[in-house]
């Protein structure tokens, strides 16, 4: 067998599937090493420990009740909690006006920065999280998706997760990083633009004929009636995935409020799959969306999720090109056994809860 040369759906991207290196998931379970870290200030009791939250949820005889801290003072016994990031990427404007003069001329960097602490529990990862606790981290997503999204300094959110200290965790209590930037990243416009170009010639959205082709390929891992998982087929991560809405949707906003619950569970089949798989991996995920409804008809929001098993080196690097030691194919079929045991589990879990 030889080495096989692929290209990205979208992006003007090649990735070498390294048959000839195959290897298989045991060979990327590392033990796990104890971790020793001080006081957390993710933890309920130390909300002193962050700015005062943009947003929390908490249980009321009503039942889910938002608010925002006020006053200076902190909030306990929420659900969720999300709070402006101690040291920012992005910062939210002064009032002054930051303008660019010319291609090498400094601007600030406007924007925010957001933490969003998906629960008072410590270790509740969507690996391992129950249904419930997820239903409430996806609608604090959309909550501050709409929020930010709103503001004219604003040109895109982006929502993502970096799970485990090699993914660039900081801080090992689970939360997602939320980042409004003053401009759509290269990746996602140039998203933009193949997906514009195909709907052009053919009024039809590449990504719906992306999910269509790969749930009838062996590169499907799994479905329910709402959305589908697969392996892409020129991925550059090992074990990397896709999850896609089976229904035409540009952005996470387009989402109702039956489809939070199911995306909820789907996402902790997917993430507790992954970590059976491979000894709970550290991993990058990301949502990929709209930035406007001028890109309704032909952008199909999704997420993309990246376990990071290997290190890039000179060729990813220098050149752009990425060797993926593990076929897309092979990939998938180890992560749908994997899902199909967790969504077992799941569902027995379930049961005994009943």
């Amino acid at each position: 067998m030889t080495n096989e040369l692929r290209k990205d759906y979208l992006l003007d991207r090649w990735v070498v599937l390294s048959v000839q290196r195959k290897q298989r998931p045991t060979d990327f379970v590392k033990k796990k090493e104890e971790k020793r870290e001080g006081v957390c200030p993710f933890c309920p009791g130390n909300e002193h420990m962050t700015p005062p939250a943009v947003l929390f949820y908490l249980s009321s005889e009503e039942g889910v009740r938002k608010d925002r801290d006020r006053n200076k003072i902190r909030n306990r016994n929420w659900l969720v909690r999300c709070v402006p990031n101690l040291y920012p990427v992005f910062s939210p404007p002064n009032g002054n006006k930051s303008e660019s003069k010319g291609v090498n001329t400094p601007v600030r960097a406007l924007g925010h920065h957001e933490i969003l602490i998906e629960s008072p529990k410590h270790d509740e990862h969507p690996g391992v999280a129950r249904p419930s606790q997820l239903v409430h981290v996806v609608n604090a997503y959309l909550d501050r998706l709409r929020f930010l999204s709103a503001k004219t300094h604003v040109k895109y959110v982006s929502i993502f997760r970096n799970h485990g200290r090699e993914a660039g965790a900081s801080l090992s209590h689970a939360h997602t990083q939320i980042i409004a930037l003053p401009f759509v990243p290269r990746v996602q416009k140039e998203e933009l633009v193949t997906s514009r170009n195909a709907w052009t010639k053919k009024e039809e959205c590449v990504f719906c004929s992306i999910l269509q082709r790969e749930r009838k390929s062996p590169r499907f891992i799994w479905e329910d009636e709402k959305f589908i998982a697969f392996a892409p087929w020129a991925g550059v991560h090992l074990f990397e995935f896709w999850i896609i809405p089976k229904k035409h949707q540009s952005t996470l906003l387009d989402i109702t409020p039956n489809e939070v619950p199911v995306l909820a569970k789907f996402l902790r089949v997917c993430f507790g799959g992954l970590k059976s798989l491979l000894n709970d991996p550290p991993y990058n995920f990301g949502f990929h969306i709209a930035p406007t409804e001028l890109e309704r008809n032909f952008y199909h929001w999704h997420i993309e999720v990246y376990p990071k098993l290997t290190i890039w080196a000179g060729l990813e690097k220098s050149n752009g090109v990425f060797v993926n030691t593990v076929m897309p194919e092979e990939a998938a079929k180890m992560l749908r056994k994997a899902f199909q045991r967790e969504e077992t589990q799941l569902q027995k879990g379930d049961l005994k809860a009943s």
